[in-house]
């Protein structure tokens, strides 16, 4: 009898993971199905000249104007200027708001201190601070990573603090039976059990940072994807913003999809190695 039951769970198993490639295959030609209708009203819409050619550019005429970017290098300048921006300001941001965070979860002098005005300033818009930055900074670098700090600082750190407030008091309390500096109790307790709600928290503020860095390039920048656009409707290229906006929805897409793949992985990796 347990032979039996045994050989049917074996086989169900063994249909299921035949047919999960088929399921997902079959998912993913169903996520292109919407794009794909997108792009045929867009050319529908430009071929019976519903909308004038100045406003709605032509898909061909975009794809043109694209392929003249990459030859010429302009495109791929503005987007590695924007992704070192973005990439520069998360590093120093995501690090910042691991650091305070977690102190902010343990240590009564930092929330005290801090905790008031951490909660008053995450609930302030990081554009309304735009016009006092660009006073205060110009519109040069420094005032991209400076908002860039500030849109990832806050979500990792309020993820960090709660990841902490989670961590089983038991784990805590091992830590101070065996007073370990604290270097050792970050890195081998806080920093493992917060990793679930950090890189939620690192996901969410990648996709706004990157959003926001477009925003503060359209408004104050000399380079970059947002001042490509900027100068382009300007010239009424409408193609080239086109361009810059299927652009940045993609490397949007791509950041967060990366971290979605990275974030299973480490979760797996954490349940086989408690295992």
């Amino acid at each position: 009898m347990t032979s039996a039951v045994s050989d049917s769970t074996f086989s169900s198993t063994g249909r299921q993971r035949r047919y999960l490639p088929v399921v997902h295959s079959w998912r993913g030609a169903t996520a292109l199905i919407s794009p794909l209708l997108l792009c045929v009203l867009w050319y529908w819409a430009t071929a019976a000249r519903w909308i004038p050619e100045q406003i709605l550019p032509a898909p061909a005429v975009v794809w043109e104007t694209f392929i003249d970017l990459i030859d010429t290098g302009e495109l791929q300048m503005h987007l590695q200027i924007s992704l070192f921006r973005l990439f520069t300001g998360f590093a120093l941001g995501a690090v910042a708001g691991l650091i305070f965070g977690a102190l902010l979860a343990i240590s009564e002098t930092v929330r005290v201190y801090f905790g008031l005005l951490f909660e008053t300033l995450r609930h302030i818009p990081t554009l309304v601070l735009i016009p006092m930055l660009i006073l205060l900074l110009g519109i040069g670098e420094t005032l991209k990573i400076v908002i860039i700090v500030k849109a990832v600082f806050f979500p990792v750190a309020q993820a960090a603090t709660e990841g902490v407030k989670n961590i089983p008091r038991a784990f805590l309390e091992v830590g101070q039976v065996y007073r370990l500096p604290h270097v050792t109790l970050y890195r081998r307790i806080i920093l493992p059990a917060i990793i679930p709600p950090v890189l939620t928290g690192v996901r969410i503020a990648l996709g706004r940072a990157w959003l926001i860095l477009v925003a503060v390039e359209l408004l104050a920048a000399d380079s970059g994807i947002g001042q490509m656009m900027e100068f382009a409707r300007q010239m009424l290229r409408l193609d080239i913003v086109f361009i810059g906006v299927i652009l940045t929805g993609l490397v949007g897409f791509g950041l967060d999809k990366s971290l979605r793949l990275l974030e299973c992985y480490l979760v797996r990796w954490r349940g086989r190695h408690h295992e």
